[in-house]
């Protein structure tokens, strides 16, 4: 099973993908993880990547993910579609397009993070993103006019673990132990929306239910 892990900046992709890996472990007989290239380069480099960086980037990504040894559950970290919206968003450059969506159709589950972690700079070459939910949006819209589907998860740590194996139970058909009774209920995207403000709304309204 191919899992692709997507999101914008800063919603806990690398480390979702690496406790989902950890947490698989003990349920496939193997499982892998390929890394975010992206994030490789950056910190070799010390910079983030020009426009005729990319185009490297999604072909190196998309390379590790075919030399994988076979595994029965195989997990990306930001396979080429990632940079494809990058460079669409930053560079207004769309050519990376037509291979990552062939490439992220490949995929048997794509899980999407949500917007509902504060970002935190991890690296000093990245002061401010203020268009993490504008990437959040266009990313979003890129799935659904394709008609790839996807599922948000939401949630801190383990809770968030937790809801990615429950995507992959549902994927499969089969049944994973169901969060802790004082946890809320997991609930799949809006195939409809690719509002990032509307996602923003929707957590809060969470949070006061949650609260009152």
């Amino acid at each position: 099973m191919k899992i692709a892990i997507l999101g914008a900046e800063g919603t806990g992709k690398t480390l979702l993908s690496q406790a989902l890996v950890q947490a698989l472990r003990s349920i496939e007989n193997s499982s892998l993880l390929v890394p975010d290239v992206l994030h490789e380069w950056c910190t070799l480099h010390g910079r983030t990547p020009n426009s005729h960086d990319h185009a490297a980037m999604a072909t190196e990504q998309t390379r590790r993910v075919h030399a994988s040894l076979p595994t029965d559950a195989l997990v990306v970290d930001s396979p080429s579609l990632m940079t494809a919206v990058y460079s669409d968003l930053l560079f207004h450059d769309d050519s990376l397009y037509a291979d990552a969506l062939q490439h992220q159709r490949r995929f048997d589950l794509t899980l999407l993070t949500g917007l509902d972690l504060d970002w935190v700079p991890d690296r000093p070459e990245r002061p401010g993103l203020p268009w993490r939910e504008p990437f959040d949006a266009r990313l979003r819209q890129v799935l659904l006019a394709n008609a790839l589907s996807h599922t948000v998860v939401y949630g801190a740590g383990q809770v968030r673990v937790q809801r990615a194996l429950q995507a992959i139970a549902h994927h499969r058909d089969s049944q994973i132990a169901p969060l802790d009774a004082d946890q809320p209920p997991w609930q799949w995207s809006c195939e409809k929306c690719s509002d990032a403000t509307c996602e923003h709304h929707i957590f809060t309204g969470r949070l006061k239910i949650g609260n009152t």
